[in-house]
């Protein structure tokens, strides 16, 4: 028996209404290619079926934690970003390393949600869009890692670090940072970065259906009742709830040993700690936590990756890879640097900076803001030699 009525007061939904998609402007559906359940036929779907287990290999990615470092509603995100990633994994047959998409790339720049709720279908939607528009889509998890923050959110650290912090801008696309800022570092954007495209996606709902999509294409985002799911520990759940409050995906289905009944295999956002290494199964074909009338997937189109599309070879700093660089400072410090100064930086091996703000703004320091630095050529602003 699982135990969950005292705690719905304190969980909001994660999931919008229907009316809120419709507020944001996202479109349900684009489908190019004939769908899995006019295709196949419901008798001819096996027994079992699981992507986490396909003739003793699995196809699924990794499993995530949508809570930390703070609390944030992302289940949307997480369960169709996942679901996403499963699907690029199966079109390479499990090829090389895993593909993990990044859903902090969702949240800064995507318009299907935030940390206090979302749409799975709007992810799709969002991504489907801006790879149309751009040529580009979802970028990856070592691009832009998880922080469990948007705009919106003051959970933790999410709103003590600025204004604009959490926005869609390039460097919270993909960024990297070069060295320690005592060392002249600096975080920058990186504007060539590795991504997923999306041109087909849609919904699906009816435990047969969703069936023959999983089968034939891979997992699906469904929404779910989230409350009988909090004390979830092991075994078959069955409860049949009263509200679609959290998004998850499904990989596939089985068989229970002992009651013989049929399970979806469903992966959450909680972390591996929870339930069965982060999965659950739930009862099959009765519409369990209203699991089976609203899922969502994709197809993807391209996906960067050296046997497809290779990268773009970046440098570690990202400077040959980011369109937005300031102008270089000038190699020929003689301007601001004294003959004295550039040979005492020369004789520990460095070179001279003019970059002592100090001396530029009060006379005081060194003169003409004369400092040595391991970086070639005159960082900063200066003020020339008298």
């Amino acid at each position: 028996m699982f135990a969950w009525a005292s705690q719905r007061a304190a969980h909001k939904s994660e999931v919008w209404t229907r009316e809120q998609e419709d507020a944001a402007g996202i479109i349900r559906e684009r489908i190019l290619t004939k769908p899995p359940r006019h295709a196949i036929r419901t008798q001819d779907l096996p027994e079992e079926f699981s992507w986490a287990n396909k003739d003793g290999k699995s196809f699924v990615t990794m499993s995530r934690n949508q809570h930390i470092p703070q609390y944030c509603g992302s289940c949307w995100a997480h369960g169709a970003v996942s679901a996403l990633a499963d699907r690029i994994k199966i079109a390479r047959n499990g090829m090389g390393a895993d593909i993990n998409l990044a859903v902090q790339h969702v949240l800064n720049c995507g318009t299907a949600g935030s940390c206090h709720g979302g749409s799975g279908t709007g992810v799709y939607h969002w991504i489907a869009d801006i790879s149309n528009k751009t040529g580009s889509g979802l970028t990856y998890e070592t691009c832009s890692p998880y922080m469990a923050c948007s705009a919106e959110s003051t959970e933790g650290f999410c709103g003590l670090v600025g204004d604009g912090y959490w926005d869609c801008k390039p460097e919270n696309v993909c960024r990297t940072c070069s060295t320690f800022t005592a060392s002249g570092g600096a975080c920058v954007e990186v504007d060539k970065y590795p991504n997923v495209t999306v041109q087909e996606y849609g919904e699906v709902s009816g435990a047969d259906d969703i069936a023959k999509e999983i089968f034939t294409r891979g997992p699906v985002a469904c929404g779910v009742d989230a409350e009988p799911l909090h004390d979830y520990e092991r075994g078959v759940i069955s409860t049949k709830g009263e509200g679609i409050n959290h998004i998850i995906s499904l990989v596939g289905w089985g068989k229970d040993k002992e009651s013989g009944e049929q399970y979806w295999l469903m992966r959450n956002s909680w972390g591996e700690y929870w339930g069965e290494m982060g999965y659950a199964k739930v009862q099959k074909g009765q519409n369990a936590l209203l699991m089976e009338q609203s899922c969502s997937w994709a197809v993807p189109h391209t996906w960067t990756s050296m046997e497809t599309t290779p990268n773009e070879p970046c440098h570690e700093d990202g400077d040959n890879c980011n369109e937005h660089l300031p102008p270089s400072p000038p190699n020929q410090c003689s301007k601001y640097c004294s003959s004295k100064a550039m040979q005492t930086c020369a004789s520990l091996g460095m070179h001279c900076n003019c970059g002592d703000k100090l001396y530029n703004t009060t006379g005081k320091g060194m003169p003409h803001g004369e400092t040595c630095s391991a970086q070639p050529g005159c960082l900063g602003e200066c003020a020339e030699p008298a």
